[in-house]
């Protein structure tokens, strides 16, 4: 018990580190993993590839449905397309690359190959964009959306993919058109259970409030078990459906939302440390070692062909800018969800599965390394990057009532909004809106009838329906003053 609680301290420390040197929380995450391993100064022997694999689907699920319940729909709805095309075509274009070069390079079945590649085909966007909050570097236009949507919904395709080639190598009456059918009633069972119980767990929370502020958390982890269990039993994506109603919830209105979603995001976070930690105690670095020559040569396909292809092809059909496109193919980093999919070769038994699983963790190392290190120094250097927005911090919480009632509102003056250099008397407000507080260049305005709005200030409205409309009209610039 001691040694975890300390292991997962760690894990925070490390990523206080990682921030300042500039490199994913994740590789820190696996390098404590494997020094408090058997091979390591902790000396801890693990080596149940099934208990790492229930901590890993655990974990996963529990952080697809943070990453969708703090993704904006309005922000990603540009997007929508692009980002389903490289979460699904892009997924298998990488994967076919990637495993038709690791079978020849590692000498195993083209089948096998193809199972490595499904293992390595999903992308990890969240160390990526842990790497340029370090660094204060933003993204232009709509990359950052869309590397949000593609990491967030290509996991289910790597998992589907990864299962369908296992089926491929242990069941010699399977055959690839039998897998088309069992694709679309994943991915069609789990969007809609997803969708029906977060519209549903939304009119729950709301109608039915509980006595105890702190079940609602418990409620809400409960739920994401539920989904995914209920959708697996049914034969969806598990992982799709948590991703989705976490999108759903993350954009409709429900009682205690702003704690919640910090909740959401602080479990997602342990679910990290302990799921990157449990990996590397798995890891025998003497084993990693002995194939990195051609773990190496995995990798740079990967990187510099695999992943380039897809990415290139699909964007470029659909007119995105061809610096853009090169971001994309950059912040192709690989993270855990890798090294779990890894484990089912091994608990399956299947042959040279541990060569798989040594494979894959090197190519994740590989990914971390030159990638994670190198995005913002590329995006620089393809002129993609842009400063990056700090949201305020208020020093008052404050609850959603999930209802109709008016809450808090963040509204930013757009530069050139007439807004913009006029006195908030001036504006004559709906009577049902009142500006709270103003953030400016990192400091807090207590409003009066007299303040001066500026470009770039964020305004803290109270208010709700038609009287939130106008205001955010009358702010935004979307509106003229009368």
């Amino acid at each position: 018990m001691a040694a975890a609680a300390g292991l997962v301290l760690l894990g925070v420390v490390a990523s206080k580190i990682s921030a300042r040197l500039g490199v994913p929380a994740l590789l820190l995450f696996l390098m404590l993993g494997m020094l408090a391993g058997s091979e390591g100064v902790g000396g801890i022997d693990f080596a149940d590839f099934e208990a790492a694999q229930t901590v890993g689907v655990v974990a996963l699920a529990v952080i697809l449905f943070a990453g969708g319940l703090d993704t904006e729909w309005s922000t990603v709805r540009p997007v929508v397309g692009r980002g389903v095309l490289l979460a699904t075509f892009g997924v298998l274009m990488t994967a076919a690359v990637a495993g038709v070069f690791a079978a020849w390079i590692l000498g195993v079945s083209l089948t096998a190959g193809l199972l490595l590649g499904a293992i390595i085909s999903s992308t990890d966007a969240a160390a990526v964009f842990s790497v340029l909050r370090s660094r204060s570097v933003g993204l232009k236009g709509q990359l950052r959306p869309l590397l949000e949507l593609e990491s967030g919904s290509n996991d289910p395709m790597a998992v589907f993919l990864t299962l369908g080639f296992l089926e491929l190598l242990t069941d010699d009456t399977t055959a690839v058109i039998d897998l088309v059918p069992i694709f679309v009633a994943q991915m069609a069972v789990g969007g809609l259970i997803g969708f029906l119980v977060a519209k549903g767990a939304v009119v729950a929370i709301n109608r039915v409030r509980l006595e105890y502020e702190g079940l609602y958390p418990v409620v809400l982890m409960a739920l994401v078990l539920l989904i995914y269990g209920v959708t697996a039993t049914l034969g969806g994506s598990g992982f799709l459906a948590v991703y989705v109603a976490g999108l759903v919830m993350g954009n409709a209105r429900f009682l205690h939302k702003k704690s919640l979603v910090r909740f959401a995001d602080g479990l997602a976070w342990l679910m990290q440390i302990a799921m990157f930690l449990v990996l590397g105690l798995l890891v025998f670095p003497s084993d990693v070692v002995s194939v990195a020559g051609r773990a190496l040569l995995v990798s740079l396909v990967l990187i510099f062909l695999a992943r380039p292809l897809a990415t290139g092809t699909l964007l470029l059909l659909t007119r995105f800018g061809l610096r853009e496109t090169a971001m994309v193919s950059w912040v192709g980093l690989r993270g855990a969800v890798p090294i779990i999919l890894a484990t089912f070769p091994l608990v399956e038994g299947v042959p040279r599965g541990d060569l798989i699983f040594n494979v894959v963790f090197f190519t994740v190392l590989t990914s971390v390394l030159l990638q994670g290190t190198t995005i913002p120094l590329v995006a620089r250097w393809l002129r993609v990057d842009a400063p990056l927005e700090q949201r305020p911090a208020y020093l008052f919480d404050v609850v959603d009532s999930g209802g109709g009632e008016a809450d808090l509102h963040e509204i930013v003056v757009a530069d050139g909004s007439p807004a913009a250099d006029n006195q908030i008397v001036d504006l004559h407000l709906p009577d049902g809106a009142l500006i709270v507080l103003i953030s400016r260049n990192g400091e807090f305005v207590v409003p009066k009838g007299s303040t001066v709005l500026r470009s770039g200030d964020t305004v803290l409205v109270l208010a709700a329906g038609q009287d939130l409309t106008d205001a955010q009209a009358l702010i935004s610039g979307t509106s003229e003053l009368s």
